[in-house]
């Protein structure tokens, strides 16, 4: 037994120091605390109200839109075009083919809103606009869409100080994920060929979807992040660091909604929308996220509806965008 004791107690202490030297730094690495923030400048904030009008359209009359759902899909775009025309924006449509679609569905568009000019830095944000199968897609993504929808209003009543593309993608849900017939490889691509300067890209992935308690599945992320699920998440590699502590001290001079960063390896999901097409051409990208299945139940079945959302704290996501937007721009 008096053997038996001191080595138990050296076992204690190196996995001690393990945690202290090796652990606790690594996640302070990848959670980026930060004490600064940026103060929201003043003017109009996002509006709840609008946020569930248009993610009850989206995911109630329009629903579902897809490639195997034509005529959903065409008024879908229609709504989308009609919505980013606010006074400032050049609207545009970017065609492409989607070859994964079947015959006489193949043509997709990717719609573009631009506030500025084709010429020096750009703030890049988009959301995907369709919908897997015949769920509705409350969350996924009418939410993202709703804020990109929010953001042209907001934006066509503020001072800027550079380029803003608002985009919304076609064709992100299988079976294009992960090939290049996602809209926002179109997208990314097109920026590559024309030699276009990124300044940051942000993706708006599932933002609307917020509970008291969040479970987690690996331990790694109970150890690392809240345990309730009433906070944003801001998600990037490494070489995003940069642009996810900007991003972070945005949100949190934006309100009062709790926000989390992630820069690391590609893991637990981090590369699993629109914002991994510009990470291939060595854009910085980050992605806004409410966790998405890690968080929200309905993820990608017909629960997904916008009863479920939070469309207050939806707001204040829509908030700390617009002011990290601003903030990128900004000389």
């Amino acid at each position: 037994m008096k053997g038996i004791l001191p080595s138990i107690t050296r076992i204690l202490a190196a996995l001690a120091c393990f945690f202290i030297l090796i652990c606790i730094p690594a996640l302070l690495a990848v959670r980026q605390p930060t004490l600064k923030i940026t103060p929201f400048p003043a003017g109009l904030r996002a509006d709840p109200d609008r946020l569930r009008w248009h993610v009850e359209h989206l995911a109630g009359e329009l629903s579902p839109h897809n490639h195997n759902h034509p005529e959903k899909l065409a008024a879908t775009v229609r709504y989308i075009t009609t919505r980013l025309s606010v006074p400032g924006a050049q609207v545009s449509l970017q065609p492409y083919i989607a070859e994964n679609a079947a015959p006489g569905q193949q043509e997709q568009v990717n719609i573009i809103a631009r506030f500025g000019s084709k010429q020096g830095l750009v703030v890049v944000i988009g959301a995907h606009y369709d919908v897997l199968g015949d769920f509705p897609g409350a969350d996924d993504n009418a939410s993202g869409i709703a804020g990109l929808l929010e953001l042209a209003r907001l934006l066509s009543q503020r001072e800027r100080g550079g380029n803003i593309e608002l985009v919304a993608y076609g064709t992100e849900e299988p079976p294009f994920f992960g090939t290049d017939q996602m809209g926002s490889a179109v997208h990314a691509q097109s920026f590559a060929e024309q030699g276009r300067a990124v300044k940051a890209m942000i993706c708006l992935e599932m933002i609307g979807y917020f509970v008291e308690q969040q479970e987690y599945k690996s331990w790694d992320l109970r150890l690392a992040y809240p345990r309730n699920g009433l906070y944003a998440a801001i998600v990037g590699r490494w070489q995003d660091r940069y642009l996810a502590k900007t991003v972070k001290r945005s949100f949190k001079g934006a309100s009062d909604l709790p926000v989390v960063s992630y820069s690391g390896p590609v893991l637990f999901g981090a590369d699993l929308s629109d914002h991994r097409n510009y990470w291939q051409h060595g854009y910085p990208a980050v992605m806004i996220t409410d966790t998405a299945f890690l968080r929200n139940p309905h993820y990608h079945t017909a629960e997904d509806l916008p009863a479920t959302l939070d469309y207050q704290r939806m707001a204040q996501v829509v908030d700390g965008v617009l002011n990290a937007a601003l903030t990128l721009l900004s000389p």
